[in-house]
């Protein structure tokens, strides 16, 4: 299965493009879902306005995602009247749509983990500490580490433990991946104007 991470930005845009912003994540989660595709928001960064976002980055995942990142990435223009300035002549507001590919990081590898053993420590009588039924597992390139001694059985902490490890990795490379986009934006004060991916005629 392919993923993805989608990143909605209006820029330097004022809020009008921060509407869109929000109104476009609104339009890529319904067709996403009307696609089969799995998906869901990571981050919004809100704007100053009620229903507003200055950023959004959303995970994808499907088998196939190539129609529906050629159909949203690049900019996207939306023709409306402003929401917030009731007189203002201006009616296009544009932002910008980047994909980024995560198989290369958001990745989980089992020959990075350390598995431990140690004896579980409360309640539950002498029986509790006279095996090692504890389990501490180690991600060696983050350091990450979980320990369970949640039952009795060292096979069933085991199971329990690379899970929750797991999902703690996940969380910690999704983080990194936010991070750097989110500088690689940060970098990008302006948006390409002229030629939109996609126009969008709609009230914002």
């Amino acid at each position: 299965m392919k993923s993805i991470s989608i990143q909605i930005t209006s820029g330097q845009g004022p809020e009008e493009c921060c509407r869109v912003v929000a109104k476009v994540q609104e339009m890529l989660i319904k067709q996403a879902k009307q696609l089969k595709i799995q998906i869901e928001v990571l981050e919004n960064i809100k704007g100053e306005f009620n229903g507003t976002l200055r950023s959004a980055l959303l995970l994808a995942k499907a088998e196939d995602l190539t129609a529906f990142t050629k159909e949203w990435q690049g900019s996207i223009l939306w023709i409306a009247q402003s929401p917030y300035r009731r007189y203002h002549k201006r009616k296009n507001w544009f932002i910008g749509v980047e994909i980024y590919e995560n198989q290369e990081k958001l990745r989980w590898n089992p020959k990075e983990i350390v598995i431990e053993t140690l004896r579980a420590s409360g309640p539950g009588g002498q029986n509790v500490n006279k095996v090692e039924t504890a389990v501490r597992a180690i991600h060696k390139p983050s350091g990450l580490q979980v320990l369970v001694m949640d039952t009795r059985s060292q096979l069933q902490n085991k199971k329990l433990c690379l899970e929750r490890l797991e999902n703690k990795v996940t969380s910690w490379q999704t983080r990194q991946l936010i991070e750097q986009q989110q500088l690689q934006w940060q970098n990008h004060t302006a948006l390409a104007r002229g030629n939109p991916v996609k126009t969008i005629t709609a009230s914002l």
